[in-house]
């Protein structure tokens, strides 16, 4: 009886010990998961301040980008105007 009593004994500590492995790899899943995550979301922080800064810059320079051209536009409308203004008063010349 005795033998049989250590057999159990024996078999019961041996089926132990892989519940005890199996729930350590589950919390290892657990904080890697949970460190998986947190690593996710600051990149994302990271990608998010960078697409950002980004933004600010090529906004920048589709303004100052946008101001030379309004300038030659500018410019390029004020010699037509004076172009036609004086075509005109060479034709009011002309008729008088």
């Amino acid at each position: 009886m005795k033998f049989r009593l250590k057999t159990v004994f024996a078999g019961m500590l041996l089926s132990a010990v892989p519940l005890a492995l199996a729930q350590d790899a589950a919390t290892d899943v657990k904080k890697g998961a949970e460190k998986t995550g947190h690593e996710t979301k600051v990149v994302a922080k990271d990608t998010a301040k960078g697409t950002e800064k980004a933004a600010d810059k090529t906004g920048h320079e589709t303004k100052v980008a946008a101001k030379k051209t309004g300038s030659g536009i500018k410019k390029g409308t004020e010699a037509t105007g004076h172009a036609v203004k004086k075509a005109g008063e060479k034709t009011e010349d002309a008729v008088k």
